[in-house]
């Protein structure tokens, strides 16, 4: 497939929509629909432009991405035979260096994403997937070009929505580290084969990607074309699945493999971006405790295997609050934020505020207690029942942690911060949970 084209599968004539760059136009019942790419999905600001702006503009910020200044002068440099003094790269050379570093402790759970996106010049995903597919063998085992994967892993983070306060590279990217940590759990570590760690990996960098920042029920009521071409039901999360498999068409990294095998990657790819589908939130949780209920669990079975693998997904997605305070809260702060800005929007062209999404009414603290409450503890709980290991403890740990400091700080905005919670009271240093070193 070829970049802004359009794939269709032979049993689904409705042309699914793969790709979005540049201006595509996506045959759906309601008939060609234009989406420029990276922009907002109901109202296209660059419209406003002319043509020639635009194009210097996503030129300058590919360089921006993928060269630091003083890389792109050295390079441009090096083509025309001029040596570039060493003094000149000791600014790239101690963050690459620092980055590396980060990298060797990519298994520990208070790993700092924020740092390592600013070490790597913005580069988080990129860098942190490349290595961790070398880290688990997954390069030399399937023999993938080298070249092919960064290219590839590049389309990915480009695709990703940099104005998105939450949604962009940089959460593809945590949760990416996160599902890493899950892999390496005992009793995964033990029974995942190398397809597995693959489709985990390649479905944890791309769940959300080419997220326009809104959620469903905004494109439901814009009347938004992915709505219309999904029957309203999984709609982001079968566009980030679509745009998975165009980017893994163009960049041609499973070239190699027969076509049974790439149909049947991009399947499951899909089978686990479609299960963080949070309207489905219930159905999955049930079947995951009536499997630990019964106890009929087998990794040997590759279907349980899958399903344990959608699991895990779902909680590298929302792993936010079981993250330490200084990264929970700002994955916070960002969230809201982008709850907001779609409240904001709502409010400006009468479409009737979202539930979370109006700045006047809600309050970072309430949304996250509630978030808390409904959606993380009883995930996480019940993870805990089918890996009782010390990262899960760690993480549950965290959860309450966090939970506290939100109640404490919706104690002192409704004006009542002189009343402490006994529990979080007594707690101290020394039952904060301990980091678990993986590998």
């Amino acid at each position: 497939q070829r970049r802004g084209a359009i794939s269709y599968d032979s049993s689904d004539q409705t042309a699914l929509y793969i790709r979005m760059l540049g201006d595509v136009r996506v045959r759906s019942r309601a008939g060609f629909e234009t989406e420029r790419r990276g922009s907002h999905p109901y109202i296209d600001f660059r419209i406003f432009h002319s043509n020639s702006e635009i194009e210097v503009s996503v030129s300058a910020r590919n360089v921006r991405r993928l060269l630091s200044f003083q890389r792109y002068l050295r390079s441009s440099r090096f083509f025309r035979g001029i040596t570039v003094p060493n003094s000149s790269n000791i600014l790239d050379d101690d963050y690459n260096g620092q980055a590396k570093c980060m990298l060797e402790k990519v298994g520990n759970w208070n790993f700092d994403i924020f740092l390592f996106d600013r070490l790597t010049n913005g580069n988080s995903l990129v860098s942190l997937t490349f290595h961790l597919f070398n880290l688990h063998g997954l390069i030399e085992h399937f023999q993938l070009d080298t070249m092919k994967l960064r290219r590839f892993l590049v389309m990915v983070q480009e695709d990703y929505h940099s104005q998105n306060p939450y949604h962009n590279a940089v959460h593809a990217a945590d949760v990416t580290q996160a599902m890493h940590c899950y892999l390496k759990e005992p009793k995964l570590s033990k029974s995942l084969t190398p397809w597995d760690v693959l489709l985990s990996l390649i479905a944890a960098a791309t769940h959300d990607l080419d997220h326009p920042g809104v959620n469903q029920p905004f494109l439901i009521k814009t009347n938004h074309y992915l709505a219309t071409l999904y029957k309203n039901t999984s709609v982001l999360e079968n566009h980030h699945w679509r745009s998975a498999v165009g980017l893994l068409r163009e960049s041609g990294l499973f070239a190699h493999m027969s076509l049974e095998n790439r149909q049947l990657m991009e399947s499951q790819i899909g089978d686990l971006i479609l299960a963080t589908d949070i309207s489905q939130q219930n159905e999955y949780l049930s079947m995951f405790r009536s499997h630990l209920d019964r106890g009929d669990l087998c990794l040997e079975n590759a279907n349980h295997r899958h399903f344990i693998l959608q699991m895990a997904l779902k909680c590298a997605d929302i792993c936010n609050p079981c993250r330490t305070w200084e990264l929970s809260k700002q994955w916070s702060e960002k969230v809201t934020e982008e709850f907001f800005h779609q409240g904001d929007i709502e409010k400006k062209y009468h479409l009737g505020v979202s539930p979370l999404c109006d700045r006047q009414t809600e309050t970072i603290a309430n949304i996250q207690i509630g978030f808390m409450t409904y959606l993380v503890e009883p995930l996480f709980g019940e993870w805990a029942r089918f890996s009782n290991t010390r990262l899960s403890q760690t993480m549950l740990g965290h959860l309450g942690l966090n939970k506290a400091s939100w109640k404490g700080v919706q104690r002192e905005q409704s004006g009542s911060g002189d009343d402490v919670d006994p529990t979080f009271e007594e707690m101290d240093s020394d039952i904060l949970p301990q980091e678990p070193r993986l590998s």
